[in-house]
């Protein structure tokens, strides 16, 4: 499906970036377009993989742009087959603080990308969301729910047969940048406390490479406005501080430091309403978009009997890891191996 192909990667030399090309960049791809803001990231990679692969880093097509600016996309989008929209405000306290920065690169930054996708023909976007964009209560977690209701509403807009568009939703992923284990490692290191805001907090937990895996399945089987999820498992931030701890055979101490500005105590992946209509397909969960038109009489002479029954799917009632099940986890990734490989040599 993808021989001779273009794929435009928004937000490409993030974690997920990364991860698609070490994913595809051997593959039939005629040509993978990194799409971002930051020259320096940009620079980094094409040096690395230039480096790594010498072969196959002249594939690798290199685009300054915002997602802010619907001309910039334009500019990079003559001739793109698929997209994969990663572009986005990530953080949830900087969100916070700037909710309206959000509004601007998730929703509106979405809408651009999907609006230049549909001119220029792309056959197939698949947006990122976040857990965080069930039931939110921050405003990352609001601003990718608008994001996905701009997915929904784009895709009835358009024949798929022209673009299909849909959005995978997935919750924190490991050791990608930004996120906890690093920062546990750094500060073991450091010789200082390990920062917990709550040991009894779950959250679902991935690889960056079943993150790949989850927008490659969503490529595959999804139609245009479904929302496409991973069951995926989850463990409390007491068990990964204490199975980042063995891994590094650290004894440093922890100190719980209290829930931060919009977070919550566990995680969503889908909310009650979703699970009454979601299709299971495995290891995935499918939600399809409600497809009725803006008939308003509609809403006063039908419903759905099966909104009856309602369960949602979220980090406490999925499979909860312990320690060793973590550890297991963490060590199949290169990143925490090099990390422990590194480790051991500072301590001789």
């Amino acid at each position: 499906m993808f021989e001779k192909k273009t794929l435009m990667i928004t937000g490409g030399t993030g974690s997920f970036g990364n991860a698609v090309l070490n994913r595809f960049l051997d593959s039939e791809l005629k040509e993978i377009r990194i799409f971002s803001r930051d020259e320096l990231k940009q620079d980094d990679m094409r040096h690395l993989y230039q480096q790594k692969y010498p072969e196959l880093s002249d594939k690798i097509k290199f685009y300054i742009g915002d997602v802010r600016d619907v001309n910039s996309i334009r500019n990079a989008m003559h001739g793109v087959d698929f997209i994969f929209h990663a572009a986005a405000l990530k953080q949830v306290p900087s969100c916070e603080f700037f909710p309206i920065e959000a509004v601007r690169t998730n929703v509106l930054g979405t809408e651009n990308v999907l609006t230049a996708a549909i001119e220029e023909g792309v056959k197939k976007v698949i947006c990122l969301s976040t857990d965080k964009a069930a039931y939110p209560v921050n405003a990352m977690g609001t601003s990718k729910a608008m994001m996905e209701k701009v997915i929904v509403a784009k895709s009835r807009t358009v024949s798929p047969e022209k673009t299909a568009i849909c959005c995978t939703r997935y919750g924190n992923v490991l050791c990608s940048r930004g996120s906890v284990v690093p920062l546990f490692i750094k500060q073991i290191k450091e010789g200082k406390p390990l920062t917990v805001t709550e040991p009894a907090m779950t959250r679902f937990i991935m690889s960056l490479e079943e993150a790949v895996e989850l927008v490659v399945f969503a490529f595959q089987n999804a139609e245009s406005g479904d929302i496409m999820v991973q069951k995926a498992p989850a463990c409390t931030i007491g068990t990964l501080t204490q199975a980042v701890k063995e891994l590094f055979h650290a004894d440093n101490e922890v100190k719980v430091i209290g829930i931060r500005h919009g977070e919550k105590m566990y995680e969503t992946l889908l909310t009650n309403e979703e699970c009454s209509h979601a299709i299971d397909m495995g290891n995935f969960f499918r939600v399809p978009a409600d497809k009725r038109d803006l008939n308003y009489d509609k809403y006063f002479i039908a419903g759905n009997s099966a909104r009856n029954t309602l369960s949602e799917f979220n980090s406490n009632n999925t499979d909860l890891l312990d320690v060793e099940q973590v550890k297991g986890k963490l060590f199949q990734l290169e990143y925490i191996r090099n990390e422990i490989a590194e480790w051991e040599e500072l301590r001789g």
